[in-house]
């Protein structure tokens, strides 16, 4: 796991395990990519040879007839591989480009279920920030990475083999001479690959940290003005901010040392090649036009190992970025039927202990069963620990200590399916998807016509909502305000017609009218159904079959509202002093 985040990073092994997996699944198309490019490349070292035999023909022929008719057909055949050369490198560019784009989808996709698949209490412990990042700019890098880094890897080198094979078929020592020269190549690679890896991830988790602090500011923008909290959040950002540009700056360091250094090394061995070549020359070891062939070569050979320099660096950021996509494929997560199918739908909680990261327990040995069917109340002061016992009934969190069942299987337990059909948690914090009315009621129910979605919304009085293809959000749609975004949610809930559904204050932001109007007509479609409301208002407790308080994290009381007002304790003080207002 990450410093900076709760989401894990992926070893450098998964994530070419992982870039293997993306290249197999479309093979043909790449192994096409692959023999374009090699055949450009293999077309474009004629040229120097072609060239130095020029040389050699007119130093030992001069101006004769045959010598010009000779000159003249190398010259023909340098364009001709020149257009072959140009024609493949076109239609390999072409079939790379469609390559990388299947790739990249398949990169977005996976991504997508994954996060998709991610518990709900991993998701809050990242933030959204990480997640936005991960799933834009670093999804962007791996795919752009993918539809051009291995064929011009792979091109770039073959390319090269084939120029230092063809110095050495030239002159073995001219050969010998020019690698020679390269080791600055590989010393100044060597020095960058050891700083790269982490300093591109210390780069990529300051940029999910600024992108959380700027999601966070904007999303709770009403909060900061109201509580007066703008020069913190404007400190919190210069802070991230100031943090991104140190991580730039550090890689942005790396790479002004790596590119001169190369561009220097280039340089060395056709020197080399040059002063070697004109003394053995004098000597009439080698011919002009070998010595020319030689350093053109050598010449040609900065191209490919630029190429090949340049993904390595891309790659370094890429793949920083890749280990921080397929680092969602390390979560653990309940996959699809793992889970034993719960016997019935009652729920028991049994000596459940909680406490948040870092954090003393909230929870001290809960005990409670919920009869399926059975209406109840959760009410007690603030951080009694009423919405921390809500998490656990819906499977977003497992107790530290104990356990919350549902038909004799843990609740956390559930695979993904199991748990949306068997328990749904409604808070005050509601999602509008960005679509029409009929396209955020139909996640809950796909195959619902109108009229059952009129009738969800219907029980929820969302008057509002009579066009079902009213377009929600965005820049032309209609706005919603947080009572019909709550309302939304709640007709949502009536659609999906789960076993058990947890109400943590879900009609807080309805006027207390249309609140119990609303929780009543819940009740009536979702008859036979477990409810447990989470509330303040007491008059939800009144209209439940028990009513559980909470006090310091336990159960303090538990009984009917009758049973409680008449005993005289704390949930009678908590009544008589709501019921006096």
């Amino acid at each position: 796991m990450s410093g900076a985040t709760a989401l894990p990073i992926a070893a450098a092994r998964t994530v070419r395990r992982a870039a293997y997996a993306l290249i197999k699944a479309d093979r043909r198309a790449f192994a096409a990519v692959l023999g374009l490019n090699s055949a450009a490349a293999a077309a474009g070292l004629v040229a120097p040879w072609l060239l130095g035999r020029i040389i050699d023909t007119i130093r030992s022929d001069g101006t004769s007839g045959h010598a010009l008719s000779e000159v003249n057909r190398f010259a023909a055949l340098v364009v001709v591989f020149a257009l072959v050369q140009m024609v493949f490198a076109r239609y390999a560019r072409y079939l790379a480009h469609r390559f990388g784009e299947r790739t990249s989808a398949r990169v977005r996709e996976r991504y997508t279920e994954r996060a998709l698949s991610l518990p709900s209490a991993v998701v809050e412990r990242a933030g959204t920030g990480d997640l936005t990042t991960r799933g834009t700019s670093d999804v962007t890098a791996v795919g752009a990475t993918l539809r051009d880094a291995a064929p011009d890897v792979f091109v770039a080198a073959v390319q090269a083999l084939f120029i230092l094979a063809a110095v050495l078929v030239i002159d073995p020592l001219l050969g010998a001479c020019g690698l020679v020269g390269l080791v600055g190549v590989f010393c100044a690679t060597r020095w960058y690959l050891r700083r790269a890896r982490a300093a591109y991830l210390a780069e990529g988790a300051a940029n999910s940290a600024l992108t959380e602090v700027l999601a966070t500011t904007a999303a709770g923008a009403r909060t900061v003005e109201a509580l007066g909290l703008q020069e913190q959040r404007i400190a919190a950002a210069e802070t991230a901010v100031e943090r991104s540009r140190r991580t730039r700056e550090r890689t942005l360091a790396l790479r002004s040392v790596l590119f001169p250094a190369l561009d220097v090394s280039y340089v060395v061995p056709v020197v080399a090649v040059l002063l070697l070549g004109g003394v053995l020359h004098q000597h009439g070891v080698v011919t002009l036009g070998a010595v020319v062939a030689s350093a053109v070569y050598f010449q040609q050979l900065s191209q490919p190992l630029n190429a090949i320099l340049f993904v390595v660096e891309q790659m370094q950021s890429s793949g920083a970025a890749f280990a921080r996509v397929e680092g969602l494929g390390e979560v653990p997560v309940v996959e699809p039927g793992a889970s034993t199918p719960p016997a019935d739908d009652r729920i028991e909680i049994a000596g459940a202990r909680y406490a948040y990261a870092g954090g003393r327990d909230v929870l001290h040995g809960v005990d409670l069963t919920v009869r399926p069917g059975e209406r109840l109340a959760v009410v007690g002061p603030s951080g009694a620990g009423k919405s921390t016992l809500g998490r656990l009934l819906a499977g977003i969190d497992a107790p530290r200590e104990g356990s919350v069942t549902v038909g004799g299987t843990p609740v956390a337990g559930l695979d993904p399916e199991q748990l949306r059909r068997q328990v749904v948690l409604v808070t005050q914090e509601h999602h509008v998807f960005l679509g029409t009315v009929r396209d955020n009621l139909v996640i809950a129910a796909p195959d619902a016509d109108d009229d059952k979605l009129r009738a969800a919304l219907a029980v929820v009085g969302a008057e509002w909502a009579d066009d079902l293809d009213a377009e929600l959000g965005g820049p032309g749609g209609q706005q919603l305000d947080g009572a019909q975004s709550q309302q939304l949610a709640l007709a949502r809930v009536v659609l999906a017609d789960p076993h058990t559904l947890i109400l943590d204050e879900a009609t807080a932001l309805l006027d207390p009218t249309t609140a119990r109007h609303t929780e009543r007509a819940l009740a009536a479609v979702l008859e036979g159904r477990t409810v447990i409301a989470i509330a303040h208002r007491l008059h939800t407790a009144h209209d439940a079959d028990r009513v559980a308080v909470m006090a310091d994290g336990r159960i303090a009381e538990l009984g009917t509202h009758d049973d409680l007002v008449a005993g005289g304790g704390a949930y009678a003080a908590l009544w008589e002093s709501w019921h006096g207002v």
